[in-house]
Formats: C-alpha cells, structure tokens, sequence
C-alpha cells in the first residue's frame, strides 16, 4: 500500500463537498486550524453549491474532486462534510495523475466509500474529522492526532473499555468506517477483501434491526469470516425503531461474531461523535485486546 507523502507547513490543501453541502462560514473555525497548522487552504466550487441535499450537482462535486486528485500541487483534499453523495461521483474518477503524486484524502462517513476505492487502488488514506468538526468542543484530541497524523508525528492508541471485549490479537491492514456505507458498496468498484484484515465499524441513527440486517449483509457476503480482528466505535442514535428488534446494538454484534474467533475491541473513539480518532485506512497495525483495555499500534 502506498502511503502519501505526509504534510509540510506551507503545503497546499484543499477542502471540498464530496457529498452534502455547506457554507464557507460553517468551515471557518476548521479552516483556520488548518492555517494555524501551517497549510494554505484553498475551496473547491462545491463549497457554498447547493442542489438539494448535495454539496452542488454532481457535475460540479466530480470537476472539484477530480480537479484536486489531478493537481500535483495540492497535497491533500479534505472532505467539508459528510451526508450523502460520493458514490454518485466516484466512478467517473481517473486517478492516473493521482497515482502520480498521491496525496491525503480525509473524511469518514458517506467518504467511507471514496476511502474504500482509494484503498482498492493500492493507496492509503485517512478515516477522520472533517473540516466541519475541527475546533468543535470536544474535539480537540482528534484534532490534534489528526495532525500529528498528517505531519508524520508518532501515533498509538490505548483505551480502557467500559464494555467487555473479546480479548486476542490481531495483525493486518486497517480498514472499515459507517457500517452502512460497507454494506452499500460491496459488488462495487469500491468494494475491497476483507481477508487478512482489521475492520472497524462505526454507524448513527440506524435503528437497531438495520444495523443487525447490514451486518448480515457482510457475514453472508464473506466478510467476517477471515479478519484479523473487529474495532467497534460510536454507534451513535442507534435505537429501536416502533416496532422494537429487541437487542442492544452490543448484543447485536456479539451474535453475528460468534462463530468466529478474532478479538473484538469495543468502545474505540472512532465515528460520529465529537471525538473521533483519526484511522490511516490500508496501513498494516498490530491490535491487542484485554477483556478492559485495547492497544493499537502501526507496524
């Protein structure tokens, strides 16, 4: 997997609406970290476009990424938002001159997918905070290990965990993101093998029997079967529906990793809520799960 090359201060980024759309004055705050930390900011057209939910029409969203992909000097491109829409535009990306001279794509969920697909080519890329979530009120270690992340600063992850994990150790690329995004692209270009990796899944306002029907999904296409081991983060607003499923979203997935025997680390600070930490997709870590606390390490 190829890693990009990781930031300098000075260095040119871009921030655009891959799917649901903003304003400039929702960015402001994250736009001036990014400052703070040194990078050049520039806006794609999507910034400010509206069609709908979306961050502009798709034509409008596809010219921004596709014109960032190909412009050497941009060294990464940042997601504003997440929402809905980058699955209608990522098929019609040509990654020839970003093969060239990769560079960092940051987002997570709906962005999960363009992660997916950038993975598939054979390069990596960062699940985490989005412009948007920069500078909010408990944020502010994400923000800090996205830094550090993207300058090419040490990183490593501990945690106590409050639910009781299924302890083991792992060893493989990371992958993984909104459950739900997983689920939609498998049979898609985007869709990528699970064998030999580390999952991690997050997800928000599901009801409970989706998140139980999406996870079925992955178990009946394969998926779960030959992981290395599963990363559980924020299932945030996941409740019952009026017609309760009856289980919590724990015991929902206890269930559908029975048969298995990776280690499970519940509670990991990743997904829709303020403090989420950034995660380099394609990356070969080292995950150890005690029944309480969990260590992840990059190889």
């Amino acid at each position: 997997m190829i890693s990009p090359a990781y930031l300098q201060k000075g260095v040119k980024v871009a921030i655009m609406c891959m799917a649901g759309r903003l304003t400039v004055e929702n960015l402001s705050t994250g736009i001036a970290m990014l400052n703070a930390w040194g990078l050049e900011v520039v806006l794609g057209k999507s910034v400010g476009a509206v069609e709908g939910s979306l961050g502009g029409s798709d034509s409008i969203r596809g010219i921004d990424l596709q014109g960032f992909l190909n412009d050497s000097s941009v060294k990464a491109i940042f997601a504003g938002r997440g929402g809905y829409g980058s699955t209608r535009i990522i098929d019609h990306m040509v990654f020839k001159k970003f093969a060239k001279s990769p560079k960092w794509i940051v987002g997570f969920s709906d962005i999960t997918a363009i992660i997916s697909h950038v993975n598939k080519l054979g390069f990596e890329a960062i699940h985490g905070p989005m412009v948007k979530m920069l500078g909010n009120e408990g944020g502010e270690e994400s923000a800090e290990m996205l830094r550090k992340t993207l300058f090419g600063e040490d990183i490593a992850f501990n945690y106590s965990s409050e639910i009781k994990n299924r302890p083991g150790r792992g060893k493989g690329k990371l992958i993984g993101g909104n459950l739900c995004m997983l689920s939609n692209i498998i049979g898609t270009k985007s869709d990528i093998s699970f064998d030999g990796k580390i999952l991690f899944i997050e997800e928000i306002d599901e009801y409970r029997y989706a998140i139980d029907r999406m996870l079925v999904h992955l178990e009946r296409a394969g998926k779960l079967k030959n992981i290395e081991g599963l990363i559980v983060g924020h299932f945030t607003g996941c409740n019952e529906s009026d017609n309760p499923f009856g289980k919590s979203v724990h015991e929902i997935i206890e269930e559908r990793v029975a048969e298995y025997d990776f280690p499970v680390a519940y509670g990991f600070a990743v997904g829709h809520e303020a403090n989420n930490w950034p995660l380099i997709c394609g990356r070969k870590a080292e995950l150890i799960v005690e029944e309480n606390q969990v260590w992840l390490n990059y190889c």
